[in-house]
């Protein structure tokens, strides 16, 4: 685990990168204390702006700020980023060709207690429809920091699914992790499971593990990059395993396990089974709760494994 939960090294990382780069700033809509920012504010008052709650005016300010040369990191709840500021992000930051940093915070299950209104499903399905956007979601803190400093560099909006809470350390300081591509954190022989972010992967490595005791060897990718996906990473193991699951804290419904699919269909047809969420909503509960409610669990990908090897098999 991590010293460091995922909002402090969100935090220190955009303080580092402002260090270096004055363009830098930090946009919030009243939840500054939910995203763990104020730090930021303390250091660099004149580059921290708090809309209020007005999250499509938010990325509309944020819009225009980068169109006068600064780098904005405009942070709210995933369902607002995505469902309520949609059109603003859609037009004035991604058509107009600007360089806005779209972060929504508590992807997925991972609102918990705040319950279904706060669940964004959806989320990576309505960004996955804008063109160019960069759609990625860290699994643990040392992929989060590698990949903000990749974003901040990238010319052109970004979106991040950031867990909030949490001390995940799945890589090593100098695992090299890559915008765009995805990461190999075992190899197997017969099945390839593809996970995104904080809790999928995780629980992704616990299955490969309950299978390599039943005899299944499996690959395990972190593909923290949604959008663009790594095609050449996907292929070169639907070819060597000939079978794959993918699994997201997400709808089933037009996020990772679409892209690749979709993907799939038109390069190399292989039989894939999904983890996600099945065309439900949220509800109030624990983290732990809602995984099993959902079967977000690493049980779950076991079972949709030897479904997925019995298509390959059969």
């Amino acid at each position: 685990m991590s010293d460091k939960d995922m909002r402090e090294v969100y935090t220190e990382t955009l303080m580092e990168l402002a260090e270096a780069n004055e363009n830098i700033c930090v946009m919030e809509a009243d939840l500054m204390r939910a995203t763990g920012t104020s730090p930021f504010k303390e250091k660099f008052p004149h580059r921290t702006f708090n809309v209020g709650v007005a999250e499509s005016n938010m990325v509309g300010v944020a819009s225009g700020l980068s169109a006068g040369g600064k780098i904005p990191f405009a942070a709210t709840f995933g369902c607002f980023a995505a469902r309520r500021t949609f059109d603003q992000f859609f037009i004035s930051a991604n058509y107009a060709q600007q360089n806005v940093k779209l972060v929504g915070t508590d992807p997925g299950i991972s609102a918990a207690f705040n319950g279904g209104t706060h669940m964004p499903f959806e989320d990576t399905g309505l960004m996955r429809c804008i063109p160019n956007l960069v759609i990625f979601e860290p699994s643990d803190t040392v992929s989060l920091k590698k990949l903000i400093r990749q974003a901040a560099e990238h010319k052109g909006c970004t979106y991040m699914r950031l867990q909030r809470k949490g001390k995940n350390a799945l890589y090593r300081e100098t695992d090299e992790i890559v915008l765009g591509k995805g990461n190999v954190l075992k190899e197997g022989d017969d099945v390839t499971i593809i996970a995104s972010g904080y809790i999928m992967v995780p629980e992704a490595l616990e299955a490969a593990g309950i299978l390599e005791k039943e005899g299944i060897s499996s690959t395990v990718i972190d593909m923290h990059t949604i959008k663009p996906l790594d095609k050449n990473l996907i292929l070169k193991y639907a070819e060597k395993t000939g079978a794959l699951v993918v699994c997201e804290n997400h709808q089933k419904a037009c996020g990772l396990f679409a892209a690749v699919s979709e993907m799939l269909a038109e390069e190399m047809p292989s039989p894939v089974e999904v983890v996600a969420i099945e065309d439900q909503f949220g509800q109030v509960g624990t983290q732990n709760f809602l995984q099993k409610e959902y079967g977000l669990t690493a049980e779950n990908i076991v079972k949709k494994t030897k479904r997925v090897l019995e298509r390959k098999n059969g």
